[in-house]
């Protein structure tokens, strides 16, 4: 195996395509880089998926790494977008999941009091929050578009662009129950 004082001529030889060179990069570099991953993210199992996903996007880019930075720092930066990507991710899939549940709970809680719940309701709780809240201030509240905008930080033309794209929505969920 090349030393790492070989480094600079294994990189260029990677970016030309050596599958060799870069092979032998990725072994050298892997140890360095799954301790940080798994220092990052404090979960082996999630540690060692980052690191497979960074040594494939590394594998994938080779031929776009510029070397104005060490390899090692340039694998480093790759898996820490990939953490911040699965984070986000994640985020997305809680908050999902979170709203779920409230709606659940709503639902629940109107059983138990023998409350319809009607049909409207589960469409309208299918709707982002970002076009749910207009409509119930608008239709069911009665706010005025300039009071919905000023309380949400937004734009007017926002405000109506959003009743009208979520009241569309509406219909299509309600039509296709029909």
């Amino acid at each position: 195996m090349e030393q790492l004082g070989d480094e600079a001529q294994l990189v260029k030889r990677a970016v030309r395509g050596d599958d060799h060179a870069l092979s032998t990069l990725l072994r050298s570099h892997y140890t360095l880089l799954y301790r940080y991953m798994l220092k990052v993210t404090m979960n082996k199992a999630m540690a060692e998926d980052l690191v497979q996903d960074t040594m494939l996007k590394a594998i994938e880019k080779i031929g776009m790494f510029r070397q104005q930075s060490k390899f090692s720092t340039w694998l480093i930066s790759i898996a820490t977008r990939r953490y911040i990507d699965e984070m986000r991710k994640q985020q997305r899939e809680q908050k999902w999941q979170t709203q779920e549940q409230a709606l659940q709970s709503i639902r629940f809680h109107a059983a138990m009091q023998q409350q319809e719940w009607p049909h409207t309701l589960d469409a309208l709780g299918e709707l982002s929050y970002e076009i749910r809240v207009p409509i119930l201030l608008k239709y069911y509240y009665g706010y005025a578009y300039e009071e919905i905008a000023s309380w949400l930080g937004i734009p007017v033309g926002t405000v109506k662009s959003r009743l009208h794209n979520g009241l569309k929505q509406l219909r299509k969920e309600l039509d296709e129950d029909d």
